[in-house]
Order: C-alpha cells, then sequence, then structure tokens
C-alpha cells in the first residue's frame, strides 16, 4: 500500500502540472474585482504566482495520495483508473471549486454555477479537475497493471 500512495503521490504532481497550467491560463475575477490567473485564486487572491504553485502542488501530491489510499485496490488497471479519477476528479470539483474556494473567497457555496460572471469560470474548473482525475486514476491504474501484487507471482 505503501508504493501505491506514492506512486499516487507521483501521479498527483504530474496531473498538478497539468492542472495547473490549465488555471495559470485561465482568468477568473479576484475578490478586488480585476482578473487574474485562477492559480492565483489558490492563495484566495494574492497575486502571487510562485506562491500559489507551490502550494498548487502541495495540494496536488496530497489529493494524489488521497487518491491512492481511497480507491486502494480497486483501481487495477487503465480502464478502472481512468473511471475512478473521473468520479475523483468531479468530487474535487464540487467540494473544491464550488464549495470551498467560492466561501473562502466570500461567496456563497455554490456561486460559480449561480452567478453568470462566474458560470466560464465554473467550466473551466471542472474541465481542470477532470482532467486531474483521469491523469490521476490513469497513471495509478498504470502502475497498478504493471506492479505485481503481494501474493501474486
Amino acid at each position: 500500500m505503501q508504493e501505491r500512495i506514492g506512486a499516487s503521490v507521483v501521479a498527483g504532481l504530474m496531473a498538478g502540472l497539468v492542472f495547473g497550467v490549465i488555471m495559470e491560463a485561465a482568468p477568473a475575477p479576484a475578490p478586488a474585482g480585476q482578473m487574474m490567473g485562477m492559480i492565483g485564486q489558490i492563495l484566495i487572491g494574492s497575486p502571487n504566482i510562485p506562491v500559489g504553485w507551490i502550494f498548487h502542488f502541495g495540494y496536488s501530491a496530497l489529493l494524489g495520495a488521497a487518491f491512492g489510499w481511497l480507491v486502494g485496490e480497486r483501481d487495477h488497471d487503465v480502464s478502472s483508473g481512468l473511471a475512478w479519477g473521473a468520479v475523483y476528479g468531479f468530487v474535487l470539483w464540487i467540494i473544491g471549486g464550488l464549495i470551498m474556494i467560492p466561501v473562502l473567497l466570500g461567496m456563497a457555496p455554490f456561486a460559480p454555477l449561480t452567478r453568470p460572471s462566474l458560470r466560464g469560470v465554473a467550466a473551466i474548473s471542472l474541465a481542470g479537475h477532470l482532467v486531474f482525475g483521469l491523469i490521476v486514476g490513469g497513471l495509478v491504474g498504470t502502475y497498478s497493471r504493471i506492479t505485481p501484487r503481494a501474493g501474486s507471482a
């Protein structure tokens, strides 16, 4: 299990890189009203992009590890990894993108869906979270397929 978690951390970092590029390229309204890349929103409106990346990679590693722990042996090949990853990414979007980040920014939960000006942000966030989950799930599924299980030859 420890090897699976380690592989999941690496998968989370790799997926986080792709998701971070998506977030960096996507402008979103900040609390002061200016537009900034979503990666800066990780620090709840701070324009410090390098620190945003550091936090983002920390989150990505933790969320990758959580995937490996939660899914465990149910993720045994690439196709099951992709399926579990898509579910995981969708759940992360609801918890993080629709509830936690809006609340931390002083908005109501689900504000990105209820405010027309934020619906584009919600769509980009959904796409990024799904990409993150698919990459983590696919990589962990690949790792599971090429790594013999305990008790097997």
